[in-house]
């Protein structure tokens, strides 16, 4: 296996890692053996799923922590009252929430857990679905089986899919 392969199975992983649902046909498209497409894209959306629930709990977490360290630098050294502002953004009459975030919040609101692990390999991404995950569910302890069981399922529909039309690549 040459230098030229493991770059395409690296580069192929990491995307897999991100927005599952376009790296199968792109792996078949740079001219990787379907089995290697298969296992390469799978194993991407496991292992980015697992960094970003970590990456998103730690972000979190930090946020969490700095928010008063921050208010307090922006006060001493800048000497603005973030006081005033804070107060004026809750009192404002409506939140700016974009149309990804509706779209979020409605899939959250109404197909719940089990919507979030269906459909974020496919629709919204890992990144977003690990985040959400770890953000409303949690304290779920089969958080990561589900997520697996939906992602390897996703990858036996893929498989199909280009079984039964192996020109659609």
């Amino acid at each position: 296996m040459g230098i030229e392969a493991i770059l395409k199975l690296l580069q192929v992983y990491l995307l897999a890692s991100v927005k599952y649902f376009l790296t199968f046909p792109y792996a078949l498209i740079i001219g990787l053996d379907f089995t290697e497409a298969v296992i390469v894209v799978t194993i991407g959306g496991i292992s980015g799923f697992v960094f970003f629930y970590y990456l998103s709990e730690a972000l979190m977490r930090f946020i969490k922590q700095k928010k008063p360290v921050f208010i307090s630098f922006v006060r001493q050294f800048l000497k603005i009252d973030l006081s005033r502002w804070l107060e004026k953004k809750a009192t404002a009459k409506k939140p700016f929430v974009s149309k990804r975030i509706r779209k979020i919040i409605k899939l959250k609101e109404r197909y719940g857990f089990w919507g979030i692990i269906i459909m974020s390999p496919i629709l919204i991404s890992i990144p977003i679905g690990a985040f959400l995950l770890n953000r409303y569910y949690s304290r779920n302890r089969n958080v990561f089986a589900y997520m697996t069981i939906s992602i390897l399922g996703w990858a036996v529909v893929f498989s199909a899919f280009f079984v039964i039309f192996p020109h659609a690549a």
